[in-house]
């Protein structure tokens, strides 16, 4: 700085007016000169180009020659200090260098030097400022004396005027004016002319009384040859559209387009013709585009203001804007040439057509738009789709070499000075495309109904045509990587996106077999070996993915994908597109399709074309269509490849020119590895999906990557609307998912996460107001944590991670340890058995009513129950924690304390301790009444029960044979015909159900069953499973043991067979011989297995609840029980009803068998899944809301026959209607069920209990007598789809 010469002077001076001109709008729009300072000030942080200003980077450079290595020893002894101390972090050590440097003698220095030369160059900027607006006065001297006489005082200003000043133009003046921009005026009058006029306020020039006549003199100005002069014109409207309001700008934009409107009919301006091209650097040229520019700049700033005005001037501006747009030239005389329309132009200036999207966005004037394109413009949109056709045309004929020389350039327009004709076509339908397009997306129901002629054309051009034509594009447009911004493909491509984001317009238009088979006619043609479209790109491919997997995404288009629109057609007239698409998506992962073979875009491909199916899959009709592909086995050999891959990537070497390559080779194989990851963890989103996901041994992979989303809070899909919850949900209803779930950290995260809600409270939120007391049982910030912990903790779930643990216990609890696991949950939330449990929670009750209700919840799982019960004691627990809770008021009298915690064990005691539905149990409330007894209900610290909580249930005496019984007992011993008197007896056992349902029940329920089942299984053909003989004896089974589950089932069942008058006292030991006798028989007909699965170890897990049931039908009778289990077991309805017959059972593959999940879950609920949606579709999507999954809850009601669930009679039909009727029955029912209570599903999703509801309540008013017609109804729609996969679940032969 010491040598500063006045080349740097110059150079500095350089810098400033760049940093001046870049932030001139932000400091003249300061209202002071201290908000000037403050906004130069912190310009770093407002303005994003700071650091690319000259002068900012000269300022950088100089700082760090004069002061880098003083910054850089200041560092490193910094560091070297740090090392030393606990202090340490950036910012500190950010701070004390600045301080250190800032109070250092060289900083002084520079700072001094910097001021003196800045003073310098700024005084130079000011002195020759000073001297231009001299110059600028004197010229300017004869105008301003002019101007000084002119204007007149008035003391009635308009407030529309220049800032409300006190002067107004007068009609003189404006006539003066007028005079001297006569053509005949010497150049320098009608210069000053217009000077004048420019600075004068323009609402005083546009409320003169010769503004019409002005304007015609504007009009012939803008013809004017001189350039200076008509640029100057233009900036006089260019100012009146900054300044003025609504109402005086129309005036000026319509008075411009009103003159290139005459410019374009008059035969004497030279407007280039087509076939000349359109030469930029001419002088005509360029001033036809700026005033064409000018209009098309307003056309898209009016959209931001005009709503605040009468819709007329709106309407003016439009009309004068439609109507240039649609002047045509009369091109009848010539043959060879044809001049330019209007609109070619703006195509140049504005080639996607924004302004037709801003004026398009809102009602207010779309509307006005539309209504005046139908009545009076209607060529506007028939230009535009013919521009379409002939573009379409021309891909179709020409190669694709010819087509690029049109388009070429577009991508790069700022290098262009001369457009051909060629050139130009192609703008002009890339703009009116756009115009289309906009119209397509918001008045689709307009142009339904509409059909268009083209002037070429004799035929019609539906709706449907135009689509199609759209589509084409797609794949016969030219790839060009200079025109991707101007590219036909992603420009139809979004205008399709946006179609099918709007449900109704895209069922309207875009869900037909015609555009489905248009999308895909290029990947049929790819399978079928023939030749494409000839510029069918993978990027093409790509887009055609891309709108296929929004169509799926959607009801209406799945249903389309997968069955055509004629639903009823035979499969061997044409595949669907969902077909179509697994076969390709099939051969692209197998690698039988060669023409993309080494591409880099083909991961990609085959990415999106995955993502399709994965719509597809994800759904159970979907998977049901794609199951013949093994689209599960293709995806996992690929993933299989590609993580082989990974581990092969070489390790980068620093220095090695092949770095960058092999981190991009390495992220490109990882994102490929994950895609598929996540495509094959979209097969758990259903019960079939999660059993194929099983079978790959992929399970824990995909696990752990929906973990790692998870944590980082990343969204599940793009086209999943909602979260984890029904995916979590599916997995922790089997064994294996529950221990996936586990190994990945999930399990321990989701608790964690509760821990830290529950105890911890939030400590990254800064306390301003004191936290409120929770009112409700569960704390709002912990309902979340709860639900996550209800959808987790299903039978299969809790056997695996807690089956054969014992709890902690110990002696001390940190305060600082958290829970990580559900045993930790049970030892600290639930069972509260010591004082040290007790001290380590921060928030006793509100904890540990959280863990009671968790308990509760969990509890109506019967086998859970029986599970925490034999190894851990609940009720024991809570019957001791009730007695500490006793209060001795007297000597003889003894009372409980009511509180919060008191009234929930209460509550769960009555719950576990009884069996019964909606009429046979009585629950006490958690809430507690007004008034002077606020719980009336009895506490209890030992059993038996209070006499309160049993209702009276008498058994009914023994109906009298009725007629139609008697009929249908009579029907068993007629059996001449097998098929006619099966189907006899099952229309009289349905007569029966709909008009006498109590008659079946009792003794004659029992004769019904053994002598239906006994002809039935006479029939060769109605045996599902070989007879297996059994010769074992009471003698043979007595000394053998059962588990303690099963024992504390049988106590359960003797309670409520007793409880009903279906049982006397001996019957457990008749139970407990029935139960051994069917471990023994089914024992015979199990598969060796190997498996880590905690479930799949020994005999089946929980308590036999079928047999239980049949043993209270029976009314305790062993040998009758015995005997109908034997002939029971042949049938298919026993591998649905009967749980434990399938347990490791030979006749299932042997993948099955190894995956540990049951033909109830991955058929019965699936297919209760798939009927859902169709039969009551608001149920469905209330359980996708809430992130629960229909499966779960359909899996317990059926594992336990509905105990605690439905009353005793309706438990009886459930099992006789399956069995009369058929195991689809069994899903018949369940879609019965959420029929009856959609009202209160609804409700509960909506209060975000949904699981709870389902869980603890009974099905209140429920009857299967009272659905029989709507599942007859079911029967004849589903039944070939449902009973055929059933039969599907045995080891096929051979």
């Amino acid at each position: 700085m010491a040598y500063f010469s006045c080349e740097d002077e110059a150079v500095l001076q350089a810098m400033l007016r760049q940093l001046f001109q870049s932030v001139k709008e932000k400091i003249t729009g300061a209202p002071s000169l201290e908000c000037a300072e403050k906004i130069l000030l912190r310009l770093e942080e407002t303005d994003e180009n700071f650091h690319n200003y000259e002068f900012v980077k000269y300022l950088r450079q100089h700082i760090c020659n004069t002061l880098g290595s003083i910054i850089e020893e200041e560092m490193e002894k910094c560091i070297s200090d740090q090392n030393q101390s606990e202090e340490s972090g950036y910012d500190t050590l950010v701070q004390h260098v600045a301080r250190k440097i800032h109070d250092s003698k060289e900083y002084k220095e520079i700072m001094c030097s910097l001021n003196n030369v800045m003073m310098v160059v700024v005084e130079s900027m000011i002195n020759k400022f000073e001297e231009d607006e001299i110059r600028s006065q004197e010229r300017q001297k004869r105008v301003q004396m002019e101007k000084s006489s002119s204007y007149c005082t008035d003391n009635c200003s308009d407030s529309d005027s220049s800032f409300n000043q006190s002067y107004k133009f007068c009609q003189g003046k404006l006539q003066l004016i007028l005079d001297q921009l006569d053509p005949g005026q010497p150049k320098e009058v009608r210069y000053d002319a217009l000077q004048t006029l420019c600075s004068a306020p323009p609402s005083d020039v546009l409320n003169c009384e010769n503004w019409t006549t002005l304007c015609e003199k504007l009009t012939l100005c803008l013809s004017d040859p001189d350039p200076v002069f008509s640029d100057r014109i233009l900036k006089f409207y260019a100012q009146t559209f900054t300044l003025s309001p609504l109402y005086m700008t129309k005036e000026i934009y319509t008075n411009l387009a009103k003159y290139l409107e005459l410019y374009f009919l008059s035969g004497e301006n030279h407007i280039p013709s087509l076939s000349t091209g359109v030469d930029i650097t001419n002088h005509n040229v360029i001033c036809l585009l700026k005033k064409v520019r000018l209009l098309n700049e307003y056309q898209k700033e009016a959209p931001s203001f005009w709503i605040r005005h009468p819709e007329k001037y709106m309407e003016e501006i439009v009309e004068s804007t439609l109507f240039l747009l649609s002047v045509k030239h009369d091109q009848s005389h010539l043959v060879s040439q044809k001049i330019l329309d209007p609109i070619y132009f703006f195509a140049l200036v504005d080639t996607k057509a924004v302004w037709f999207k801003k004026w398009m966005h809102a009602y207010y004037s779309r509307d006005v738009v539309l209504r005046l394109l139908e009545k009076k413009y209607k060529s506007l949109i028939t230009t535009a789709v013919q521009q379409c056709v002939q573009y379409l045309e021309l891909c179709e004929t020409m190669k694709t070499d010819e087509i690029l020389e049109h388009s070429k350039h577009c991508g790069n327009k700022q290098k262009i000075v001369y457009y051909s004709g060629q050139e130009l076509q192609y703008i002009y339908f890339i703009h009116s495309f756009c115009i289309f397009g906009r119209l397509l997306i918001y008045e689709v129901d307009r142009l339904i109904s509409r059909v268009l002629f083209l002037e070429d054309k004799k035929d019609s051009v539906s709706l449907t045509d135009l689509l199609v034509l759209f589509t084409q594009l797609i794949y016969y447009s030219p790839r060009c990587p200079k025109m991707t911004n101007y590219s036909p493909a992603s420009m139809v491509t979004e205008v399709l996106q946006i179609l099918c984001d709007q449900k109704e317009c895209a069922i309207e238009c875009l869900y037909n077999n015609t555009v489905v088979e248009t999308l895909l006619q290029p990947v049929h043609n790819l399978m079928k070996g023939t030749e494409t479209a000839p510029n069918c790109s993978e990027t093409a491919l790509i887009h055609i993915a891309d709108i296929l997997a929004r169509i799926a995404s959607v009801e209406e288009g799945l249903i389309l994908l997968l069955y055509g629109e004629n639903m009823n057609c035979s499969e061997e007239e044409s595949l669907t597109g969902a077909h179509i698409i697994a076969q390709f998506s099939k051969k692209l992962l197998d690698e039988d399709i060669s023409i993309f073979s080494g591409s880099e875009l083909l991961p990609v491909v085959k990415g999106a074309f995955i993502s399709v199916c994965r719509q597809i899959y994800g759904t159970c009709e979907g998977l049901q269509v794609l199951l013949p592909y093994s689209l599960h086995e293709s995806i996992s050999k690929a993933w299989k490849k590609t993580s082989l891959m990974s581990e092969r990537v070489p390790t980068p070497v620093e220095g090695s020119d092949s770095v960058s390559s092999v981190s991009q080779e390495s992220q490109n194989i990882m994102a490929w590895e994950e895609n598929l990851l996540d495509d094959l963890l979209n097969f758990a989103a259903t019960p079939k999906g999660l059993l194929l996901l099983q079978r790959t041994g992929a399970i824990n992979e995909c696990v752990t990557f929906m973990f790692n989303r998870y944590a980082k809070k990343l969204q599940i899909s793009r086209q999943k609307k909602f979260g984890y919850g029904v995916l979590v949900t599916q997995l922790a209803s089997t064994a294996a998912g529950a221990v996936a779930l586990q190994n990945s950290g999930f399990i321990s995260a989701l608790i964690t996460e509760l821990w830290s809600t529950l105890e911890c409270g939030r400590d990254d939120v800064r306390v301003t107001h004191p936290r409120s007391t929770p009112v409700d049982p569960i704390d709002r910030s912990c309902q979340k944590s709860f639900l996550a912990l209800v959808n987790l903790l299903s039978y299969p779930a809790v056997y695996e991670l807690v089956g054969n643990q014992e709890l902690p216990n110990k002696v001390e609890y940190s305060l600082r340890e958290v829970p990580t696991c559900v045993i930790d949950i049970i030892d600290r939330l639930i069972i509260l058995n010591s004082e040290a449990k007790i001290r380590s929670l921060f928030n006793y009750e509100q904890s540990h009513i959280f863990g009671l209700r968790l308990l509760s919840v969990v509890c109506c799982d019967l086998d859970t129950l029986l599970l925490l019960e034999a190894q851990y004691e609940v009720s024991r627990m809570l019957l001791h924690a009730q007695e500490e809770n006793i209060l001795e008021i007297s000597e003889n009298h003894r009372g409980f304390i009511i509180d919060g915690l008191s009234v929930e064990r209460n509550h769960i005691l009555v719950r576990i301790n009884l069996v019964g539905g909606s009429s046979e149990r009585i629950l006490p409330p958690r809430i507690l009444e007004k008034g002077d007894d606020p719980y009336p209900w009895p506490m209890f610290s030992s059993y038996p029960l209070p006499p309160c909580y049993l209702p009276e249930v008498t058994r009914n005496a023994e109906i009298k044979q009725d007629n139609d019984l008697g009929k249908l007992l009579l029907l068993f011993k007629m059996s001449d015909e097998q098929t006619e008197w099966i189907e006899n007896c099952q229309k009289q056992f349905c007569k029966m159900m709909k008009a006498k349902p109590d008659v079946i029940s009792g003794s004659a329920l029992v004769e019904l069953l053994e002598t239906f089942v006994l002809h039935l299984t006479e029939n060769p053909s109605e045996c599902y499973f070989p007879s297996v003989e059994y010769t074992a004896t009471d003698a043979n089974v007595k000394n053998e043991s059962l588990s303690s589950v099963q024992q504390l089932g049988i106590t359960m069942t003797v309670r409520y067979g007793k409880f009903l008058n279906l049982l006397k006292d001996g019957a457990e030991n008749d139970l407990a011989l029935v139960l051994k006798h069917c471990e023994r028989f089914l024992k015979q007909q199990q598969a060796p297995v190997k498996s880590s699965l905690l479930c799949l170890q020994g005999n089946y897990a929980g308590h036999d609840w079928f047999v239980s049931s049949l043993f209270m039908i029976m009314l305790g009778d062993k040998e009758k029980t015995l005997q109908f289990l034997q002939q029971f077991s042949k049938l298919l309805t026993s591998a649905f009803l009967w749980l434990p017959r399938l347990h490791i059972s030979k006749y299932l593959p042997i993948d099955t068998i190894e995956s540990g999940i049951h033909p109830i879950y991955f058929c019965s609920t699936h297919y209760v899944e798939m009927l859902l949606k169709a039969e009551v579709p608001l149920v469905c999507s209330a359980f996708h809301m809430s992130g629960f999954a229909p499966s779960q809850i359909c899996l317990q009601w059926i594992n336990q026959c509905f105990w605690n669930y439905l009353d005793w009679i309706e438990i009886c039909h459930y099992i006789a209607t399956c069995i009369f009727l058929g195991p689809d029955y069994q899903v018949y029912i369940c879609i019965a069920i959420f029929k009856h209570l959609q009202q209160d599903i609804l409700q509960h999703t909506q209060t975000q209990d949904l699981q709870i509801f389902l869980k603890e309540e009974a099905l209140h008013g429920f009857r299967v007598s009272d659905y029989f017609e709507y599942m007859e109804n079911l029967e004849q729609n589903y039944r070939p789809v449902v009973l055929r996969n059933m039969r599907n679940i045995k080891v096929q032969s051979t």
